[in-house]
């Protein structure tokens, strides 16, 4: 159900929802020591038991009725966020991040594919900026390694498969059903991952690895609430704030600078994907319309 207009308020628990999910990139760079696949179970099992605790109190059924496409997007959900976590660990945050908000690309053309849905000819143009964007980051920043590059367009191919899903989905399943599948499948992947590498977290790490599902839940519940409240076009460009954030997080917190050809390949890949996003017609894919789900932008 959409909530009543509320431009401004829109906008800013967008911004909200960029800061949260900036401190969960951060966290997630720190604890650099910690396996990736340790990190993926903690930031699903966390973000599990708040949707399945906020689902009971609401006497919303867990299980859902679309069980086989649930599930889909939970495997797919999954296989982008161990992607991205691994690359992290080969290139910087801000570049793993810039480059992952390239999944609309993916998700635009899965959708011409599978969905018949419609590109216009001046999507193609931001596609291709953004791409270029990309081009720059790889080819002028030199910790840009070839490993971490594969490892984070995978991720936002895999990323832009969530699109396809939650499109196949559609209004037919709450929200936080579709998350809680989601961190399940990731849960238990993250754990058997884990296994033979489990390192028990010590003093603050336990602090910091649970905060990762805290932060992402609730990166995730304030993008849902502002995306009810107004148009997509209105307020999905201040969720590319998170970009710039982490690469000031990168900078302050890790010593994480760019050249200024790299940095302008990370404005060309946040211009892209806004004017993208701008110039969608209503109805097309991902569209202008207000959206209910809490999937339909990022993983």
């Amino acid at each position: 159900m959409v909530i009543t207009n509320r431009p401004n308020l829109a906008i800013y628990l967008m911004i909200l929802s960029a800061v949260s999910f900036t401190f969960m990139d951060g966290i997630l760079k720190y604890l650099d020591h910690v396996s990736s696949y340790q990190l993926v179970f903690f930031r699903a099992v966390t973000t599990l038991v708040l949707c399945v605790t906020y689902l009971i109190i609401r006497k919303v059924p867990l299980l859902g009725t679309n069980r086989k496409w649930l599930l889909i997007r939970g495997i797919v959900g999954t296989i982008s966020m161990t992607l991205f976590f691994l690359a992290i660990k080969h290139i910087p945050l801000g570049s793993a991040v810039t480059l992952r908000y390239t999944s609309p690309i993916f998700a635009a053309i899965l959708a011409l594919l599978f969905l018949g849905e419609r590109i216009r000819r001046i999507q193609w143009l931001f596609f291709i900026m953004a791409f270029a964007g990309a081009a720059l980051l790889k080819g002028f920043d030199f910790r840009v390694t070839t490993l971490g590059f594969i490892l984070i367009m995978a991720s936002a191919v895999f990323s832009g498969m969530v699109y396809a899903v939650i499109k196949k989905i559609g209004n037919s399943e709450h929200p936080l059903v579709i998350v809680g599948y989601f961190m399940l499948v990731a849960t238990m992947t993250g754990g058997i991952l884990s296994y033979s590498t489990w390192v028990t977290p010590d003093g603050s790490d336990w602090i910091l690895l649970l905060s990762l599902g805290i932060f992402g839940f609730f990166g995730q519940l304030l993008m849902t609430l502002s995306l009810q409240m107004d148009l997509l076009t209105r307020v999905i460009p201040f969720k590319y704030t998170e970009a710039l954030l982490v690469v000031l997080v990168g900078l302050i917190w890790f010593g994480e600078g760019f050249s200024t050809i790299a940095f302008l390949g990370i404005l060309l890949i946040i211009a892209g994907m806004v004017l993208n996003t701008v110039y969608s017609k209503k109805g097309d894919f991902p569209g202008s319309e207000k959206i209910s789900d809490a999937d339909n932008i990022l993983t």
